[in-house]
């Protein structure tokens, strides 16, 4: 989901380094199903260490880490500045992200709505039907198998040459990696393009390595399905509902010089305006969820 103001008010980060097995997913996706031309495109990382695995968006890891520099610079001067937020959100950007903890395969999915990062443990296992059907992907040999999962028909191509019974998003559970994953329609494809083993920075009650997702709503608000579902439709309803909270709460001193997307300076009402605008834009082209079940 894009967000087109974001401001972060404060981070303390522990940065301890991990070896990982870093997967390489090309994500093609179709994010309006009337315009089936448009296809999108993001590469998706799946770290996978002893513990566990993380899948979450390359270009968005990039942006934030950025701007969180960005923000950490002008911060030197503590509250009394002005605190100047300029985000580089990019069309194919994904906002989402997965982990899994080993060895029970505990998933918790992690989103953006408007302006908060919502956490939600998911006990949907995907059930599969393994076929005898193989095939050559790339440098794997693969066998395929199916599963219906999240209101979408799947089928999923893996392979034992990785030991690892994981794959991109929620799917795991087969005997070897998923090197790639296609729902019925063709809207929704992951593919494996890479591998290497890195050391990757990770941050203290965080999902995303050497990422915190901090900013008006706060950290991370653990919930339910049932109550993301409901965070969902109040967003429809009013998406500058908890930015409008947040300004209310901020800092005696604390001064936000908003900005448009041509760097000019717009007031609290303009920028209201502009997110209501962004977001019904979004609702408009956004209409073909990975997972339709959820946002129902």
């Amino acid at each position: 989901m894009k967000k087109s103001y974001f401001i972060l008010l404060a981070f303390l980060s522990v940065v301890v380094n991990a070896q990982v097995n870093r997967f390489f997913y090309d994500y093609k996706y179709i994010s309006d199903s009337t315009n089936k031309a448009d296809v999108k495109s993001d590469v998706m990382l799946l770290d996978i260490d002893k513990n566990g695995s993380k899948y979450y968006s390359r270009e968005k890891f990039v942006s934030d880490s950025t701007m969180k520099a960005d923000i950490a610079k002008q911060m030197k001067g503590g509250f009394g500045g002005s605190i100047n937020i300029k985000r580089n959100i990019k069309p194919g950007m994904i906002s989402s992200t997965v982990t899994k903890k080993y060895p029970d395969y505990n998933v918790s999915f992690s989103e953006n709505i408007g302006n908060t990062t919502y956490k939600m443990p998911d006990d949907q296992k995907p059930e599969w039907k393994i076929l005898p059907e193989k095939q050559k992907i790339g440098d794997y040999n693969t066998q395929k198998a199916t599963t219906n999962f999240g209101g979408r028909s799947w089928t999923a191509w893996f392979s034992t040459d990785i030991p690892f019974q994981d794959g991109p998003y929620k799917f795991y559970g087969l005997p070897g990696l998923i090197i790639k994953i296609e729902d019925k329609t063709g809207s929704h494809i992951m593919t494996l393009i890479g591998n290497k083993k890195t050391k990757a920075a990770s941050e203290e009650n965080i999902q995303i390595p050497g990422l915190t997702t901090i900013g008006f709503g706060g950290k991370e608000i653990e919930i339910n399905k049932k109550q993301f579902k409901k965070a969902w439709k109040d967003y429809l309803i009013d998406p500058t509902k908890d930015m409008k909270q947040t300004m209310s709460t901020l800092p005696a001193g604390a001064v936000v010089q908003m900005k448009n997307q041509d760097g000019k300076s717009i007031d609290t009402n303009e920028m209201y305006r502009n997110i209501e605008k962004r977001a019904k834009e979004d609702q408009a082209k956004n209409n073909n969820k990975i997972e339709p079940d959820l946002y129902k």
